[in-house]
């Protein structure tokens, strides 16, 4: 009997010990990277670190947050891995990050204007991003259009019904690339842009990319999107080109140990791998296209592939990106966007393009009271509810407490106070733009 108990407690305590060795040896990752980009590194990590198990769960950035927020104190996640710096000043201010003690030759400070990692060593950047615009080369051909290399060029009514994007509510990246214009441009010109762009759009995509696949299947022609949705396509064969316009920034894609980790030495192990050279030339897949943050990697790219350390480089020079000042308008500016564009497109694109008609119909400019009432809709549709100094108010920013993914969404009382009066607004200017462009038009 007793050596019956002795052989369970033993065969009990090996199993234990088993357990504790396979759980030391699973690192779990909280990402939004698409499988398409994890799945060749995952193979890569673990074939150069045999017996360690990346285990990846794939989560939406906002989804992502909050499930670490969630888990504070009894956490089960090892590493957090997404693109917005933003999620990441989110979870470090909650003091949900450890500082990454990770040692990485090569890589420099900064990349474009923007530092590479944080200076507290919460976050760390392995990747870089930009924003840009891509499109379907056979698409443009057939609808006699060239192609769109800045933000401005999306506005020409040529492009009326050919553009898509995501709203910035729905994914962090597209989030990036609205508050990018917005720093660029500034406050009003930024929101303006993004109108006259919106008014030529022919989809709003429920996810970041539905806009690389909706180019790629030639839905429509051309889309706003991360550089790396192009690199990719392009790569893979689709007949589709990218470019940066002038006013973008190029920010880094970040990793992050969760603080109390269950494997903090696997964590470390994993972005230590992510910084080494065989880990950067990873980036470099077919399937993943990323920009790498050491430059010695680039020596490795494929002909044509930009390269933002070379020499006379302006890729994301043009932005100083603050993120945070974007981190403090986070759901404010993605409410704007949705408010006044996602939820109201027919509206825009209503007034947009009896804006575009009316314009061409008096070209010459000859008559004056035409040309009075195109200017009234115009300043019209470009009217913003808000000025920057009431975005960056901290009590007023606080009003927008819910990321909402659909119009029919319930948030709080306050919010949707505010929203309602924009929506208000917006409306009747629509309103008013179209018909003021309709009678310039028929004179």
């Amino acid at each position: 009997m007793k050596s019956y108990v002795r052989g369970t407690l033993a065969a009990a305590l090996l199993a234990t010990t088993s357990s504790m060795a396979m759980a030391a040896d699973k690192v779990v990752v909280i990402t939004s990277f698409p499988n398409s980009m994890t799945g060749p590194i995952e193979a890569a990590f673990e074939a150069a670190n045999p017996g360690v198990d990346l285990e990846i769960l794939n989560k939406k950035t906002s989804a992502g947050v909050k499930y670490i927020q969630e888990l504070a104190g009894a956490n089960t996640a090892d590493i957090f891995w997404a693109s917005a710096p933003d999620a990441f000043e989110v979870l470090k201010g909650d003091g949900l990050l450890a500082t990454a003690n990770v040692t990485s030759a090569g890589i420099p400070d900064t990349i474009g204007s923007y530092p590479i990692n944080d200076p507290d060593g919460n976050y760390i950047g392995f990747a870089a991003a930009g924003y840009g615009i891509m499109w379907n080369e056979r698409y443009l051909k057939g609808n006699d259009l060239e192609p769109a290399k800045e933000w401005s060029d999306l506005k020409n009514a040529e492009y009326h019904g050919h553009v898509g994007m995501s709203a910035p509510s729905r994914s962090g990246t597209t989030h990036l690339t609205v508050e990018t214009l917005l720093q660029g441009e500034g406050w009003d010109k930024g929101w303006a842009e993004w109108k006259w762009i919106a008014g030529n759009f022919a989809t709003v995509t429920e996810r970041s990319f539905g806009v690389p696949d909706g180019v790629n299947t030639g839905n429509f022609g051309l889309g706003i999107v991360i550089d790396f949705f192009g690199f990719s396509s392009k790569a893979s064969g689709f007949p589709v080109d990218f470019a940066y316009p002038t006013v973008t920034a190029l920010v880094p894609a970040n990793i992050a140990v969760v603080n109390e980790a269950p494997n903090g030495d696997g964590a470390h192990a994993f972005i230590e791998y992510l910084l080494t050279p065989a880990g950067q030339e990873v980036l470099l897949d077919p399937a993943i296209m990323r920009l790498p943050v050491n430059p010695a990697t680039y020596e490795a790219a494929p002909e044509g592939f930009p390269n933002p350390f070379a020499e006379g480089s302006t890729i994301g020079a043009a932005v100083a990106f603050d993120v945070f000042k974007s981190k403090a308008r986070y759901n404010l500016v993605n409410s704007m966007f949705d408010v006044m564009i996602t939820y109201r497109l027919d509206d825009l694109r209503s007034a947009v393009r009896a804006v575009q008609l009316a314009e061409a119909k008096h070209a010459t400019g000859d008559n004056a009271e035409a040309k009075a009432l195109i200017a009234e809709a115009r300043a019209l549709i470009e009217a913003n509810p808000i000025d920057e100094a009431q975005s960056l108010d901290a009590d007023f920013a606080a009003t927008f407490t819910k990321k909402r993914k659909k119009a029919t969404d319930t948030v709080g009382e306050r919010q949707a106070q505010v929203e309602q009066g924009w929506d208000a607004m917006v409306v009747e200017n629509y309103r008013r733009a179209q018909e003021l462009a309709e009678k310039a038009a028929a004179m």
